[in-house]
Formats: C-alpha cells, structure tokens, sequence
C-alpha cells in the first residue's frame, strides 16, 4: 500500500478504519468519518452528546483497530492535575525522586466526561495538546509521536458540569455532535445484539487492527502533498474573519482555527481520494472546527441562535472560488 500515490494510500487507510468502525457503532456513520479525518490529520477531537450515544466505545473500538496505545482518564470533581500528567515520587532506596508517568504517556488519550472536572484539572492538558510534552519539575517529558486527546463531552445544560475555557477549547480540532441513531440503525443495533448477547462489549474484546502505527504516521506526512490553491486559502480566510466581524459573535475565531481548517480540508480530501482540496471539502469540515471557537452574544443566544446557524450564514454569505 506504501506504493500507491499520497491521496490513494490516505484513502485507502482511511476506509479501513471508517468501514469496520461503522460495523460496530451503529447510526454515526458522519461522525465516524469525521473522526477518522481528526485522527488522520493530527488533530484533538470534542466528543459531545447525551449519555449512551457510544461515545466511549467509539473512541476505544479506533484505538484497537488502530493499533493505538490507549489510556481511558474518567474525570471527576476531585481529580488532580497530577493523576493526568504524572507525579514525582521519592524513593528511600536511591535516596532520590524519580518521575512517575501518568496515562498521558499513550499515543490516544480518552479524557471521559472533560467537563466534569474543574478547570484547574483541565488545564493540565494545556501543554500536552499543543506541544506534545509534560513539564513536571522543571523537566520536559516528550509524548508519543502520535498523542491524540479524544475528550467526551456532556451538553452544558446538564448539571454538574464546568465550561470549557476558551484557550483549551481553541486546542481541539474539532467538535463533533453524537445524536440519536436513525430509527433504523437503532433497530439494526437491537437486532444485531439479540443474536449475539456479547455484541454489546464488543469493544472488550479483541479486534483485529486495520492498520498500524507507522502506517498513520505516515498517512499524516503523506498529507503535504495535498494541493491547496491559493483561492481556496483565501476562501478559509474570509470565512475566519466573517466570523470576527459579525455581530452576533462575541468572540470569532482565531488564527490556529484557519490554520485546523486548511489541515482538515486538506485531510478530508485525502480520505475522499482527492489530491487537491475543494470548496466542497471545507464546507464539510467547517462545522466540526468552528462551532466550538464562537461564543455568542447574549441577544444572539436570545434569539435562539446557536454557532451552526451562524457558520451556515457564513457559507451561504461569501462567494464560493471557482
């Protein structure tokens, strides 16, 4: 598969992943693409849905075809920066302290329900997302070449739960919404769980990898031959800064978000075996890498507005290159 051009061999892993993700998770087909497109592109993705929708077993069920070392973080009010990132420890027999390594240390983090621990905790990750390093008593810890935060997410209106602040929130690539199945995929799943009981905890048990390691590092380098043109650079540019100027945004994007959009456009290329990015694929990551970088005035949220709305005023508002 090495052999075969940037594009195709993107494709052609991507594929893989989404089709046997999409046997075993049942009715999320867009989100599984877009997932596979995060993973691809070396980007920090936002879970968010109600409880019950999969988002844990969807995270788990990629890291094992993936071949991914995997590490599940269940956040809670009282847990510790520490208990994410590692702690020094004294040892009486060397007379010394020696850094023990947290589950940060792994190629794919699950940070479980991140909006259930307070921001103190959640700053840890800060450091981590942007330069793949921990600093721990003044020395620098290097992470895995492939370290991803995949961060489960409840709705805000449920309680218990603290935002996200925007610093952190600009660090993750994307933001994708876990809903309800359709009705019938819903009836595929109780189908397909009533001829096999032990379907349910089918991300327990082993499943054979589809790829590799070294494959989606490679997959990642792969993406610079990816052709951008220069009226599709201007193109996201118009659209980040439509979002600073219109006034029913508060707070638009920043300039890291035009830079997520070019990668992931240029990814989503790649997965749909394209070696150039079109206007099409920036529309359809738009949504994923904006909406959660936009905060809303309080007349916008009064008039019922939520940040899609506005990124679909924005796609429809500026020209489309030809």
């Amino acid at each position: 598969m090495a052999s075969l051009p940037p594009h195709q061999h993107i494709e052609a892993v991507a594929q893989k992943l989404t089709r046997r993700l999409s046997e075993i998770i049942y009715g999320q087909d867009d989100v599984v693409e877009m997932l596979v497109v995060g993973l691809l592109a070396e980007g920090h993705i936002l879970l968010e849905g109600i409880p019950g929708t999969a988002k844990t077993t969807l995270v788990k069920t990629l890291a094992q075809l993936s071949s991914l070392q995997f590490q599940r973080v269940q956040l809670t009010p009282d847990m510790l920066p520490a208990e994410i990132t590692g702690t020094s420890i004294y040892d009486l027999n060397s007379k010394s302290f020696s850094f023990s390594k947290g589950p940060i240390f792994t190629d794919l983090l699950l940070a479980d329900e991140i909006n259930r621990t307070p921001p103190k905790t959640q700053s840890a990750l800060l450091e981590a997302m942007e330069e793949h390093q921990v600093t721990a008593d003044g020395t620098q810890y290097k992470l895995s070449p492939l370290f991803t935060v995949i961060a489960t997410l409840n709705p805000v209106e449920f309680e218990g739960t603290y935002p996200l602040p925007e610093a952190q929130l600009d660090r993750f690539m994307m933001k994708l919404l876990v809903t309800y199945p359709e009705p019938e995929a819903e009836r595929q799943m109780l189908k397909a769980f009533s001829q096999h009981a032990s379907t349910r905890f089918m991300h327990q048990q082993h499943l054979e990898p589809v790829t590799s390691r070294e494959e989606i590092l490679m997959c990642r380098q792969e993406l610079n031959a990816i052709q951008v043109d220069d009226s599709l650079l201007d193109y996201i540019l118009q659209m980040v800064h439509d979002t600073r100027e219109n006034p029913n945004i508060e707070l638009g994007c920043s300039p890291r978000s035009a830079l997520t959009l070019m990668t992931a456009s240029r990814t989503h290329a790649a997965v749909n075996g394209s070696d150039f990015v079109t206007p099409d694929n920036v529309k359809a990551v738009a949504p994923a890498i904006i909406r959660h970088r936009l905060i809303l005035t309080p007349e916008a949220e009064l008039d019922e507005l939520t940040p899609d709305d506005i990124i679909k005023q924005t796609l429809n508002k500026i020209p489309v290159p030809r």
